[in-house]
């Protein structure tokens, strides 16, 4: 497999998208778990309150993992995925912080009055060849998050403007380090992000152009950023290294932004 070939959307991201933007048929959700679950083995949900319980017993068809939350959690009044990390969680509730920066990602919801997270624990089995993975999604009942939420993350039209600086900032990054030269894997995985990265049926139908075209162009970034991090390359000494580390952690941070951004929904 091209190891530059741009990353699918986090589990977390997906399932938030899902839950806000798309159908709420069964054909629908059935159709949703099977993406946020990819190629993992089937999720487990621990911790689901009893309420949203039977609110997905009594959804149409019989859920299951993930189809458990799409179905418990249909018309939120509110949702978001996040993708923490450590030293920038500011937006994660306090309850499941040091669960989530672990995981890299959470979603969080509110409904009728309640706010909960749910965290992905994902353990990896099998070989580098033949890898798999085990998810269990813990619930959490978490304070209400939307008035952090929004501070800490802000609208997609916030993150279109960081994206466009981002972009700019990414590119000459690269062109000032010259990876192409050092990296021959890297030459053509360069020429690729010069187009839109096409999320094509991971996203609901639903989903307005602006939220796909930050989508697309945070996924772009990042794959940026891990051309131009994974070895130190062509940098010759270590100013160079520590400039192109500036460079780049700006870039991470605005497509960590827009990803966030792009799943915020409120009613």
């Amino acid at each position: 497999m091209d190891p530059y070939t741009p990353p699918a959307l986090a589990r977390s991201t997906l399932l938030a998208l899902w839950l806000a933007f798309g159908p709420r048929d069964t054909d629908a959700r059935t159709r949703a778990a099977r993406l946020v679950q990819g190629d993992d083995e089937p999720h487990e949900v621990t911790g689901l309150d009893p309420e949203d319980e039977r609110a997905a017993r009594d959804a149409d068809g019989p859920p299951n993992g993930v189809g458990t939350l799409l179905a418990a959690w249909a018309g939120a009044d509110a949702v978001v995925a996040l993708l923490p990390e450590a030293g920038r969680a500011a937006a994660v509730p306090a309850a499941v912080s040091h669960a989530a920066v672990e995981a890299g990602e959470c979603v969080l919801v509110e409904r009728r009055g309640r706010a909960f997270a749910a965290v992905p624990e994902v353990r990896r089995f099998g070989s580098d060849l033949e890898p798999g993975h085990l998810v269990r999604w813990d619930v959490v009942e978490v304070d209400p998050w939307q008035t952090r939420v929004l501070g800490a993350v802000g609208t997609v039209e916030d993150a279109e403007r960081e994206l466009r600086t981002a972009l700019v900032t990414a590119t000459e990054a690269l062109d000032s380090l010259d990876v192409a030269s050092w990296r021959e894997d890297a030459a053509d995985a360069i020429a690729r992000l010069r187009s839109p990265v096409d999320l094509g049926a991971s996203v609901p139908a639903a989903l307005d152009p602006r939220r796909v075209r930050a989508l697309s162009q945070a996924v772009r970034l990042r794959t940026i950023v891990e051309l131009a991090t994974v070895d130190d390359g062509g940098a010759v000494n270590v100013w160079q290294s520590d400039q192109r580390g500036a460079a780049l952690h700006q870039v991470g941070e605005a497509a960590r932004r827009a990803l966030e951004a792009a799943t915020l929904h409120l009613r």
